[in-house]
């Protein structure tokens, strides 16, 4: 009776006041240190967004580096006299043409030009409905090395191009597209790797841009320098390319043969063909000097097209050959596939800053979501002078296969802002 007198007169009162005020406390520290872990997590991925490009550029640089002091510097390129050959095996230059009349006459045209000695050209009409037939049929009949084969319907690039290697006798096999110009001396250049390593069973060339009318395309002239060109000389010294060009390459058709030629239900042959005979242990390389002049979109809307298939044919690699990734016996692919997952990670990252800073124009986040500015400080800076090097080492190294290339300097300036959302699309890698 007395303890409960004690409790009603607050005796007891006082250690209650201080359970709930070391409760408090603790919910307190609790959400101030689950802030703390948050601002934390979000600083590490404000400096994944910041050195990421930063390592990588880097990255590929030395790697292209080393490619060009080994490989190129001390190589004469000279179209007009080429490099002598062990052997001259026929090639077959495969053309998938799908209403391609505009461009077709001077494609074939450049090809009938090439320096090989021993060539035929097989054209695979893919159900055109204009007069891409026509056009072929033309020049087969001018032409004894051009061959037509004419599907009736439509089937896409990667069954017109199966077509035309089941239809060819022949063991070596370049591939371009109905609209490119492939350079004299390209195949050339591209048998050689063949003839110097049985186990290379893709070569792919150097796609050049020819459409420079607007910044678009400026722009993109360096970039394929900057970017592409560069990314496959490092990939080749670092051991694997993660894809040739669905532009201008070269297979081994027995290669092709043992992995199943092109699939079909994919939305970039490209890569898909490069990771199937990778994972079957052949090698890939990319040759600088087999020069080929490619059309490359000059709309906003057309850009956004091509480099969202480049971005889903990525994602639908690595969803396809992710279990056989894992493998010890795919390992020298491991470095392209960590490549990839740590890009598309950095894209969403760039994607999720960009929204974090865009909602605290609207809505009042915590202060551990603020970002402050997209405003580039240091960083910034840094970046932006470590984008100008990359640009003119990659500029100075393909200077040699293009004149007056160095012009394209002033236009890639605009190339962070121009092409920033496609590169967070992409940035993957740009590996095409």
């Amino acid at each position: 009776m007395n303890s409960l007198n004690a409790f009603f007169d607050g005796a007891i009162l006082p250690s209650i006041n201080q359970v709930s005020v070391f409760l408090v406390a603790v919910w307190h520290a609790f959400i101030a240190n689950g802030s703390f872990v948050l601002k934390s997590w979000i600083d590490a991925l404000l400096d994944f967004a910041f050195y990421y490009p930063l390592f990588m550029a880097y990255l590929w640089m030395i790697g292209a580096l080393i490619y060009y002091f080994h490989w190129e510097k001390n190589a004469a390129y000279d179209p007009e006299h080429l490099p002598e050959l062990s052997d001259y095996p026929a090639v077959s230059i495969i053309v998938p043409c799908h209403n391609e009349g505009r461009d077709l006459h001077d494609t074939i045209e450049y090809l009938l030009l090439q320096k090989y000695p021993n060539f035929e050209i097989i054209a695979v009409n893919d159900g055109s409905t204009d007069d891409t037939l026509e056009i072929l049929l033309a020049l087969a009949e001018k032409n004894k090395q051009v061959r037509v084969i004419n599907l009736e319907l439509n089937q896409g690039k990667a069954i017109a191009m199966k077509t035309g290697a089941l239809f060819s006798k022949n063991e070596y096999l370049v591939c371009i597209d109905g609209d490119a110009l492939l350079a004299p001396e390209a195949t050339h250049w591209i048998m050689q790797h063949f003839l110097s390593g049985h186990r290379v069973a893709a070569v792919t060339g150097n796609p050049r841009i020819r459409t420079r009318s607007t910044l678009l395309g400026k722009i993109q002239v360096g970039e394929f320098s900057a970017i592409i060109g560069l990314i496959k000389r490092a990939q080749r010294v670092y051991g694997r390319i993660f894809t040739v060009s669905g532009v201008v390459t070269g297979f081994r058709k027995s290669a092709l043969h043992r992995v199943g030629y092109w699939s079909n239900d994919m939305v970039t042959d490209d890569i898909d063909i490069s990771w199937k005979l990778q994972l079957d242990h052949w090698d890939i390389r990319f040759e600088p000097n087999a020069l080929c002049w490619i059309l490359m979109p000059e709309t906003l809307g057309g850009l956004w097209r091509q480099r969202l298939r480049w971005a889903q044919g990525g994602a639908e690699a690595l969803i396809r050959y992710y279990k056989k990734l894992g493998l010890w016996k795919s390992r020298r692919m491991w470095g392209v596939y960590l490549e990839y997952l740590t890009s598309v990670f950095w894209s969403y990252t760039m994607m999720a800053v960009f929204i974090l800073w865009s909602l605290d124009w609207f809505v009042e986040l915590p202060e551990a979501l603020v970002i402050p500015t997209l405003i580039p400080s240091w960083g910034g800076v840094l970046l932006g002078i470590t984008c100008l090097v990359q640009f003119a080492v990659s500029l100075i190294i393909d200077s040699r296969y293009e004149k007056n290339l160095g012009k394209t300097y002033y236009w890639m300036i605009w190339y962070p802002v121009g092409l920033l959302d496609y590169q967070c699309l992409n940035c993957g890698i740009w590996f095409n």
